[in-house]
């Protein structure tokens, strides 16, 4: 061994580098314009509501926007997409938008916000028709049918240890559907609507894209059908 192979001095070891701070990914769109703009319409709507001389059950934001079955057959078809925005307390309020946020975020950002905007919009026409059919007098408001849209969706396309978790979880969501006040047949015709979706998802992105507008186009379609009933044998 030569003179220069030895070192000289005592040995010191490179010092450990830190691991770069994680990225802070940005809220996906759909889910931001979701949760913000039901925040903000709530607030709006309770803002006003307390200004009117005689405020409702609901404010003058959310009797323009809630599901109702006698106005949506007047033509203000908007409301059955607009309803997802409207919630009855801040309760309510609180928690659609935290289950939005944890199973909403993560599930945009794993299938892409076009692909999860189809979704929701299934999830939610699906969720309106069926109030409409079940409960057309009744004033429907809350994201939970669309929120059960997503569950729908993620039972198909979920591992095995996770659809487990997802059951437990839709089970619990069941018995909360029961209770007066809640809209059962808005959760289950979320859910329904998004299990189609969850095979397309599943089946790839070319099935997706050739299968979507027919998906849309008869969620539209049923939406419409459960909004006159008085045109195809129903009550008027």
């Amino acid at each position: 061994m030569n003179r220069e192979d030895i070192p000289q001095g005592p040995y010191q070891a490179e010092p450990e580098r830190a691991p770069p701070p994680p990225v802070r990914q940005p809220w996906p769109p759909v889910c931001a314009a979701i949760i913000g703009g039901s925040v903000a319409l709530y607030l709006l709507d309770f803002l006003l509501a307390r200004s009117a001389a005689s405020p409702g059950a609901l404010g003058p934001v959310f009797q323009r926007i809630a599901l109702f079955g006698p106005l949506v057959q007047t033509g203000e078809y908007w409301r059955v997409l607009s309803c997802v925005f409207s919630h009855g307390s801040p309760l309510h309020l609180a928690f659609n938008m935290w289950v939005g946020y944890s199973i909403g975020l993560p599930l945009e950002r794993s299938i892409g916000s076009g692909r999860f905007l189809v979704l929701s919009l299934m999830a939610a026409l699906g969720s309106s028709a069926f109030a409409l059919f079940f409960n057309f007098d009744v004033p429907t408001v809350g994201a939970s049918g669309m929120i059960l849209g997503w569950a729908g969706a993620m039972i198909v396309t979920a591992t095995q240890e996770s659809r487990r978790s997802l059951l437990v979880w839709l089970a619990q969501v069941a018995v909360l559907s029961l209770l007066p006040g809640v809209s059962w047949a808005g959760h289950l015709g979320g859910f329904l609507f998004g299990v189609p979706v969850g095979f397309t998802l599943r089946a790839g992105p070319r099935v997706f894209a050739s299968t979507a507008p027919f998906l849309l186009a008869l969620a539209a379609a049923v939406a419409y059908l459960t909004a006159h009933p008085e045109r195809f044998g129903g009550l008027s």
